[in-house]
């Protein structure tokens, strides 16, 4: 692979240097690891990580290198990734491997046309991440990605993509099969990627920015900064660059000027007349104009070759750089030895140029006269053309002919440029080209417009590359735009598919209203007859647009009147399509075996007719609908079945089989499959896209139960960014009941109630999740009434019984009717019977009756919340005097916490069986820890039912600080509140009746 050669010896970072080493060492060892490596332009990135490739070398790795290139608003898809795969390819010791990987032949611009969803998009991530796998499990593997601040989304996005899932994922790789087992000394995952960027280009609004502050939080990324080098490093440095010895005076002056920038030092010293006894040279003050002093050096041949390839960007191909200077080739030859000798351009292995550093380049190309700039461009765009080459080309044609006022050719390239973008599934390339389409139409003569395009037409496509891309409000947009410049008269069909479009659209982003007000006017702009496949689109999108707005019957029409002409067009998709939503508006749906053998067909429909999507929504439908009727072993079968489906099409990380991981991770912890759970969460965060981290919450409801503390932080974390849906639902279960764990009340009924309301709308029922959070936070709710009816607070009875009423009636009215008008199934009745078993509590009723329903209720697999309904049971017996009946209830509930390893459970439950004698006398680590002097005080005030004030007044300190020793008293002796902490006491002898404080 080539190298850039440095003539100065290295000089300083040896912190930085060390920490690059030690990744190095680790990912040869076989954990696999990233180091995003930042600093100020020319503090000295590149010659760090050309210093750490030399050590990777020498300890036998192999170092790819791949460039991102600064071409304006002009973005070419994958090009660091391109470039690497191209250095693979040049080596012979790679050949088979990269021939078993067909991502190759598509990133190089080999593959075929294939398909432009998000699909393929995957496949191509997942296939570059086998690849890589492969590789290393051949020979330790460096990536070093250069100028992250300038790569193209799409590179951003497979970088996101290997960072978060392609590492972890190699970190825990066996070897694979398909590897030569005598050249491997490791595991497969001996993978390192070190990525430069600058940190003074990131400003607020910079793209890279948001993929930074999600890859440092990684655990196998870290983030390595090159602040400016001290003084000392810095002289060394420059009188490194000289054989002659330089004055004191001349090095001072440097090193105040460089301020630690190893390259502006540098420069400077190149700047500074050697021959000059010692005396400064007049350098300019600005690094731009230092930068010029030496360009100015140059031969006038030279100086013209330089600013020609400065048009051409950071790197230059040396035909092309030949075909646009036009010079004879010993005179170009010439000037680019000149060029090279004096550091400005550097030779690179394939035959290109490139400038020793970017700033080298922008003060040569700021230099130049604007209509040189012009000129300059357009003899590029020519070049381009003529050379005839596809993809990269046609986007670097675009930025050229814009940049030389060519709007004519700069359309037609940056049309060609997004179809080649939409080939190599980068949507985010693909919509920025088609907007500078759309931009650059009205400037450019009709007649020099390409055939057979239109705005409305090529909007539309925008619309759809948004979509793709993630930008669903941008898709919003586009279309919006589409519907105002389309018009009804002339093409009735295209008007219709735009406003189905903007439906679909407006789904994404939660617009409902607006969505069905668009479907039907797309509908009733199709006629029926004759059939055609618009209408059944249209008609598809309106059934969708229907149900979510509550116009079940409409939708439940639709969908039948379309299927039998889907029928009738043998359109397979559709009928799929529209299978799938009928079974969802038909009875119980998906919840019986015949709604979900209908599912299965729909399933098989959509997989003959190639539509991968239709196909996962079909198969995420069929286990969700297992899962609501309550047969788990069943929803684990059709998950397994769906996930396999979505591995062998490379679609894992889409979005109906991240929602099945999210469902296979949840039944596992519903199960009591609770060390299962936690391995499959971590198995899916490896590959888990930005978005899909509510997909961990099972394991981090299992972290919880176990006494994770960190566990509530981490769930917070779902919250953060965009608003999403699911990551508001589960986040708001864990958050809820992390503070029912805590004992707050307060912050338990508020979470209640922010999740309610961020998840409808305006004039929406409150969602199905509503029964279970209303049931969790009853729970803190009757210990706090209780508490307050021990110690005669008849205020906050009152109030926290009104709490509890409002939180039943929300369980009872959201079961009653559910958020789409089905019944409840097992699950939501489950969490209806532990709501009422929480109101007994709330209202000091008996409660026997209500727990022994909810322990039979959770009956369908739910182990956790049967053992925690099973303790609340004990409690309820035992207060009844049915001694026995509580022992039995707590041992099962001891059992169950102990194979789950449910920390806090087992601890209320032995709490339980000690204070209420229900069994043999616990192991001596279970006994009532030791009061302090001033605990024992507080504990006798307690006793006589003095509030945390008057207790502070007794014993001459502060409410609060009172408030802290009743905490910690309750911990001690694992009471709920202050009455059972009393109740404790006097049974462990802690205080004998009469006993008064002894500050008293």
């Amino acid at each position: 692979m080539p190298t850039t050669a440095f003539t100065t010896p290295f000089i300083g970072r040896t912190d930085e240097l060390a920490r690059l080493t030690r990744v190095l060492d680790r990912s040869r060892a076989g954990e696999a690891r990233a180091v995003l490596v930042a600093g100020d332009a020319g503090v000295g990135k590149t010659r760090v990580l050309a210093e750490a490739a030399a050590h990777a070398r020498d300890a036998g790795a192999t170092v790819v290198t791949g460039h991102c290139v600064d071409l304006g608003d002009v973005g070419l898809p994958y090009l660091p990734f391109t470039e690497i795969l191209g250095a693979l390819a040049g080596d012979e010791r790679f050949s088979g491997t990269l021939a078993a990987h067909p991502v190759v032949d598509r990133l190089l611009g080999a593959g075929g046309e294939g398909g432009k969803d998000a699909d393929g998009r995957l496949q191509l991530f997942e296939g570059m991440a086998s690849l890589l796998a492969d590789l290393a499990a051949t020979a330790p593997l460096l990536l070093v990605l250069e100028d992250l601040h300038w790569a193209d989304q799409s590179s951003r996005d497979l970088l996101r993509f290997l960072l978060s899932r392609g590492i972890p994922r190699l970190a825990r790789s066996p070897l694979r099969s398909g590897a030569d087992a005598s050249s491997a000394e490791g595991p497969a995952g001996r993978l390192a990627v070190f990525a430069s960027y600058r940190a003074d280009d990131l400003h607020r609004r910079h793209p890279l920015r948001p993929l930074l502050a999600e890859l440092v939080r990684l655990p196998a990324v870290e983030r390595l900064e090159l602040r400016p080098m001290p003084d000392g490093e810095v002289a060394s440095l420059v009188r490194a660059q000289r054989a002659d010895p330089l004055p004191e005076v001349t090095v001072r002056r440097i090193v105040e000027r460089a301020e630690g920038n190893a390259f502006y030092a540098e420069e400077l010293l190149a700047a500074t007349s050697g021959s000059a006894g010692g005396t400064e040279s007049a350098v300019p003050s600005g690094l731009a104009d230092v930068l010029l002093i030496r360009f100015e050096q140059l031969t006038d041949t030279a100086q013209q070759v330089l600013r020609t390839a400065a048009v051409a960007g950071r790197r230059v191909g040396h035909e092309v750089l030949s075909e646009a200077v036009e010079l004879p080739d010993g005179e170009l030859e010439s000037a680019l030895r000149e060029a090279v000798g004096r550091q400005l351009l550097v030779p690179d292995g394939d035959n290109t140029y490139s400038f020793r550093h970017a700033l080298i380049r922008e003060a040569v190309y700021a230099d130049l006269l604007p209509g040189e700039r012009v000129r300059l461009h357009r003899v590029f765009a020519s070049v381009l053309g003529r050379r005839g080459r596809p993809g990269e080309s046609a986007a670097e044609r675009a930025h050229h002919s814009r940049e030389s006022h060519d709007l004519p050719d700069a359309l037609a390239a940056s049309l060609e440029a997004a179809d080649h973008a939409g080939r190599l599934r980068a949507p985010a390339e693909e919509l920025r080209h088609l907007e500078a389409v759309l931009d650059l139409w009205s400037a450019v003569p009709a007649d020099a417009r390409p055939d057979g395009a239109d705005t409305v037409t090529l909007t539309l496509r925008a619309s759809a590359a948004a979509a793709r891309a993630g930008e669903a409000h941008r898709a919003v947009s586009l279309t919006r735009s589409a519907l105002a410049r389309v018009g009804t008269e002339d093409d009735t069909e295209l008007a219709a598919r735009v406003r189905y479009t903007l439906a679909g659209n407006l789904m994404r982003v939660d617009s409902l209203a607006a969505a069905f007000e668009y479907s039907s006017e797309a509908l009733a702009m199709i006629p029926a007859e004759p059939p055609s496949r618009t209408w059944v689109w249209a008609a598809a999108t309106h059934v969708m647009a229907a149900n979510y707005v509550g116009d079940t019957a409409t939708a439940r029409r639709v969908a039948r009147e379309a299927l039998g002409v889907a029928e009738v067009l043998d359109l397979s998709d559709a009928r799929a399509d529209l299978l799938v939503s009928l079974v969802g508006l038909e009875g119980d749906g998906r919840r019986t075996a015949q709604g979900r053998a209908r599912l299965r067909e729909a399933r098989d429909l959509a997989r003959r007719a190639g539509n991968s999507a239709i196909e996962m929504r079909a198969l995420f439908n069929v286990a969700i609908g297992a899962y609501e009727s309550g047969d788990l072993d069943e929803c684990l079968t059709s998950i397994s079945e769906g996930l396999e489906r979505a591995g062998h099409a490379g679609l894992l990380s889409s979005p109906y089989p991240l929602e099945m991981r999210y469902l296979r991770s949840l039944v596992l912890f519903t199960l009591g499959r609770w060390d299962e759970c936690v391995e499959a969460a971590e198995a899916d965060a490896r590959r888990l896209p930005a978005a899909g981290g509510y997909a961990l919450a099972p394991a981090l409801s299992v972290a919880l139960a176990r006494g994770d503390l960190g566990a509530e932080e981490r769930a917070r974390t779902l919250l953060e960014g965009p608003f999403d849906w699911m990551a508001t639902l589960v986040a708001g279960v864990l958050l809820t009941d992390a503070a029912v764990l805590r004992g707050d009340a307060v912050t338990a009924v508020a979470q209640v109630r922010a999740t309610a309301q961020a998840l409808v709308d305006e004039g929406e029922t409150a969602p199905d999740v509503a029964v279970r959070l209303a049931a969790l936070a009853l729970a803190a709710v009757a210990d706090t009434a209780a508490e307050a009816r021990a110690t005669g607070d008849e205020g906050g009875v009152r109030r926290w019984t009104d709490t509890g009423a409002e939180l039943v009636e929300l369980a009872r009215s959201v079961a009653a009717r559910g958020e789409d008008g089905s019944r409840q199934g097992p699950e939501g009745l489950a969490w209806l019977a532990r709501a009422e078993a929480e109101w007994t509590r709330v209202t000091a009723a008996p409660g026997t009756g209500a727990w022994e329903k909810a322990v039979t209720a959770f009956g369908y697999g739910n182990v956790y919340e049967q053992a925690r309904c099973r303790l609340r049971l004990a409690q309820a017996l035992l207060a009844a005097g049915r001694r026995s009946e509580a022992a039995e209830q707590a041992r099962a509930v001891r059992d169950t916490a102990d194979r789950l390893g449910a920390v806090p459970l087992r601890d209320d439950v032995d709490g339980l069986i000690r204070r209420g004698r229900l069994g043999e006398a616990p192991p001596a680590a279970d006994a009532v820890p030791a009061l302090t002097a001033r605990e024992n005080d507080v504990l006798l005030l307690l006793a006589r039912g003095r509030t945390n004030r008057q207790i502070g007044e007794e014993l001459f300190i502060s409410g609060k600080t009172a408030s802290v020793h009743v905490s910690n008293i309750l911990a001690k002796l694992g009471a709920a509140g202050r009455t059972e902490a009393v109740a404790i006491a006097y049974r462990e002898g802690l205080i004998a009746p009469g006993q008064r404080p002894a500050s008293g």
